[in-house]
């Protein structure tokens, strides 16, 4: 584990990097990678979030906010997060040795971007979808059926056409144009 120092100044916003940590490393198959220097989250080897503490910007994050982000970078310290990743809904955010970080926010950020990143089986089991399955602790549940569990409802619509569909769907312009003769 190799992370860059803390500044004095900013020791007082270890706590809130430390809770955000915890809180991501109860989702599944979580594991934890120090590129650059700084905490990073990943799922099956896709980061969920970047995070760290320097003397410039203090504590700082970013998450991929595929839902929120127009909120979230309305915030005064949140801003598209760079090289490109904004255009993908990832939201940056920064905190100063003197502010206070809205953690419970911030919790409810990992969690939409853990869901974002991971594998649908995965987040399938935070809602409860696989046999032994506990949710993350701290992760607001969100209620939505798996996609596999969709995608048979749409064949099923799509398969049941009415008579009077069917009859529409046979005749063509050819056959509409000889009939009028």
């Amino acid at each position: 584990m190799t992370m860059t120092p803390v500044p004095p100044e900013m020791k007082r916003l270890e706590p809130f990097e430390l809770a955000l940590r915890e809180a991501g490393m109860a989702y599944p198959e979580v594991t934890e990678d120090f590129p650059w220097g700084h905490r990073t989250l990943k799922v099956k080897g896709k980061a969920f979030i970047f995070m760290g503490i320097n003397g410039e910007e203090g504590l700082f994050l970013s998450v991929k906010l595929p839902q929120s982000n127009g909120a979230a970078l309305m915030l005064p310290f949140a801003q598209p997060t760079g090289y490109g990743l904004g255009k993908s809904g990832w939201v940056s955010a920064s905190f100063g040795a003197k502010d206070t970080p809205p953690l419970e926010m911030l919790r409810q950020w990992l969690d939409e971007s853990y869901r974002a990143v991971a594998p649908k089986k995965l987040v399938a089991q935070l809602d409860g979808g696989a046999p032994g399955a506990t949710k993350a602790p701290s992760a607001p549940s969100r209620k939505s059926a798996p996609a596999a569990a969709k995608k048979p409802l749409a064949r099923q619509s799509a398969a049941k056409k009415t008579p009077a569909k069917k009859a529409a769907a046979k005749k063509t312009p050819a056959t509409a144009r000889t009939r009028r003769a």
